[in-house]
């Protein structure tokens, strides 16, 4: 196996950003809500060390959350219990931690062999290897400096590497969102058109029963155009679609349309 360099050159690039971002916080800035149930600008941060410093082979916190109300499985117990444990925390503190595991995951990353990035492990999409658990640490690094970002309400790295990135991981589930959610009927095709940032356009056609992502589409049933930042939130269940939301616009069957834009979340 190769080397995965673009994707460690995406990662990093994240932290650099987010460093330039949290260095500039002060401390109600770091306890800020998030869009993320019961987290704030701080906890989110404190999931990314936890995050990293269990991939670098450091032991998990003995503190145990007592409020676990948001928590839906195993993965998001532990998150919280991690989480919990850096709360009390001045959001500096978390920050310098931060930087500690960020330094050793970079040295990591530049002294590693093949072998290390080949190594097996189970992913949050099954069994694979570290360098296919990469493609997911992309796109959740990102996703968190986004929803830290909107959190205090300073956009940026919106259009990047990591961002496109994203987008491709998260365009895998449109067949299921068309085919299997919003139910589109058999032999028509949908087209989502996401403009801003990130721009790309993507169609899914259904036939027999099923749904699948194909080159071109003639005569769309419908066509939405959605901008980046938008369909990222909802993919991310961090935002809900709302008729009338002025960052989408509609063509064609709007009843499909609407049934497709209510099933974005696909965020465990």
């Amino acid at each position: 196996m190769s080397r995965p360099t673009e994707l460690i050159t995406m990662l990093e690039d994240v932290w650099s950003s987010l460093d330039s971002l949290l260095a500039t916080l002060d401390e109600s800035q770091w306890k800020t809500a998030t869009e993320l149930p019961g987290w704030s600008v701080q906890d989110t941060l404190s999931h990314l060390v936890s995050s990293e410093k269990g991939l670098h082979g450091e032991p998990g916190t003995a503190h145990r959350a007592s409020n676990l109300s948001n928590v839906k499985n195993p993965i998001g117990e532990f998150n919280e219990h991690e989480v919990d444990a850096r709360r009390s925390l001045p959001g500096a503190t978390v920050f310098t931690e931060w930087k500690e595991i960020q330094a050793k995951r970079r040295n990591t990353f530049a002294t590693a062999d093949d072998a290390y990035f080949a190594r097996e492990m189970m992913t949050p999409t099954g069994p694979g290897t570290f360098a296919d658990f990469l493609h997911i640490r992309v796109m959740d690094a990102w996703v968190h400096e986004q929803d830290i970002r909107r959190a205090i309400g300073k956009p940026g790295n919106q259009g990047g590497a990591a961002a496109r990135h994203s987008l491709s991981r998260f365009v895998r589930s449109l067949p299921m969102v068309v085919g299997k959610r919003a139910k589109a009927p058999d032999g028509s095709t949908v087209t989502l058109r996401i403009t801003g940032a990130v721009q790309a356009d993507f169609h899914v056609a259904t036939e027999a029963g099923r749904a699948k992502l194909v080159e071109v589409a003639p005569q769309p049933l419908c066509v939405i155009s959605i901008d980046s930042e938008a369909y990222f939130a909802m993919c991310c269940g961090r935002q809900f679609w709302k008729p009338g939301d002025p960052r989408v616009a509609v063509s064609g069957d709007t009843e499909l349309a609407g049934r497709v834009l209510s099933n974005f979340n696909v965020m465990i």
